[in-house]
């Protein structure tokens, strides 16, 4: 299975949600899951931003050779599951190619949860991305119990 996770430049949400949830199919030891991330307003090959990497570093991962991607049709043509940070996200995915409604979800939408959005830390305090990072783990969880 290949999931794509999807937020705005890629440098925050989707990398760290790209990072955690490897970390979680490689402890549970489950293979066959492939991740990756994209931006839908993403200018390639940029790095991730110094608080996303300083925040995965603490959680001790790495997103060091992390490149930022756009999202193309390619990518979403190899995803069997699409993951977005937003229902914006999701929206203007839909508004471009229509023919991935069925393998498209925002995070919290296919965790089950409350809520649709992880909101963007992009530009605020370590603390907004801690937040953002905590509810894009726990968000992970459910749904990788929901894979299973």
């Amino acid at each position: 299975m290949n999931i794509l996770f999807v937020c705005t430049g890629n440098t925050c949400r989707s990398p760290m949600a790209e990072a955690l949830f490897r970390d979680m199919v490689q402890k549970e030891g489950l293979e066959g899951i492939e991740a990756g991330s994209a931006g839908i307003a993403a200018w390639p090959g940029q790095k991730a931003t110094r608080q996303a990497e300083r925040i995965m570093a603490e959680l001790g991962l790495s997103l060091a050779d992390h490149r930022t991607r756009p999202v193309d049709e390619n990518l979403l043509n190899q995803a069997d599951l699409i993951l977005t940070m937003t229902e914006g996200h999701k929206s203007a995915i839909l508004s471009e190619q229509p023919s991935v409604w069925n393998k498209i979800h925002t995070l919290k939408e296919f965790a089950g949860q409350e809520g649709r959005d992880i909101p963007d830390p992009f530009g605020k305090s370590d603390e907004e991305y801690r937040h953002a990072a905590r509810q894009i783990r726990q968000a992970l969880q459910a749904a990788l119990d929901k894979l299973k």
